[in-house]
């Protein structure tokens, strides 16, 4: 599917740098992604139709449109008998030292105003640092378009001399959601060892190193320390699945 010309404007140029992506993305089989490029590139062109005054352009652009609009529709209903059928399965492999995978860039595009309520089960959520990584999922979370209203975290206990740091972390964390007006229950377990999270819209994301996935910044005033789309990574596989049965809307 060929790019649309659409002139010099700054919104024509948005359009189809978007929608370029969308067809990479489409042509690659990342279906999820491609749908979210189409649909914010529809919505571009839409706004180019709007100003464009010439018949012949708007002719052109309508065309584009509607083949677009087809194709996002084509993929949307494939993704949707996937999701029925239970058989959508999406992995990323994140390499070693790569940077680009902050939660939001992981999760992003998963989290939508049906989101209410969330599971996480991690078992390393022990240490200073492993506590500013759910701490950042959190914020993450209460950010719209969600409307997050429960948080289910299952992890363990700190064997060590940290068990007291750790309690007390989680439990600052809760008293902070709560004054979003999100409640985080807390559980742990000694026995735990998988890593997943899951979202009451069906999606579940098994990570093999958890949140926990991230290096050490090389210093306190080093890129990456604050933006975690610029750290660089461990390696570790992103396993996504979207299970019908687990929806509690």
């Amino acid at each position: 599917m060929a790019k649309p010309g659409l002139g010099p404007d700054p919104g024509g140029v948005a359009a189809a740098a978007v929608l370029k992506r969308a067809v990479e993305l489409d042509a690659e089989s990342r279906y999820q992604q491609a749908l979210v490029c189409y649909q914010e590139g529809i919505d571009l062109l839409l706004q180019v139709l709007k100003g464009t005054k010439d018949d012949t352009k708007k002719c052109n652009l309508r065309k584009k449109i509607s083949d677009y609009m087809d194709r996002a529709e084509n993929i949307k209903k494939y993704l949707d008998q996937e999701k029925e059928d239970g058989k959508y399965h999406k992995q990323i492999k994140i390499e070693e030292n790569a940077t680009g995978f902050s939660y939001e860039s992981v999760f992003q595009e998963y989290l939508n105003e049906t989101v209410r309520e969330v599971w996480i089960e991690d078992p390393y959520i022990r240490t200073n640092h492993q506590l500013y990584n759910f701490l950042r999922f959190c914020e993450m979370l209460i950010k719209k378009p969600c409307k997050v209203q429960t948080i289910h975290l299952l992890t363990s206990l700190d064997e060590g001399g940290g068990r007291g740091q750790q309690i007390s972390g989680l439990e600052e964390i809760k008293a902070s959601l709560r004054n979003h007006g999100v409640l985080l229950e807390l559980e742990y377990s000694s026995s735990i060892h998988d890593r997943e999270i899951r979202f009451n819209n069906g999606w579940m994301i098994k990570i093999g190193r958890g949140l926990d996935y991230f290096k050490r910044p090389q210093g306190r005033f080093s890129l990456g320390y604050c933006d975690l789309d610029l750290r660089p990574c461990h390696e570790t596989t992103v396993d996504i699945f979207h299970n019908r049965h687990t929806q509690k809307i």
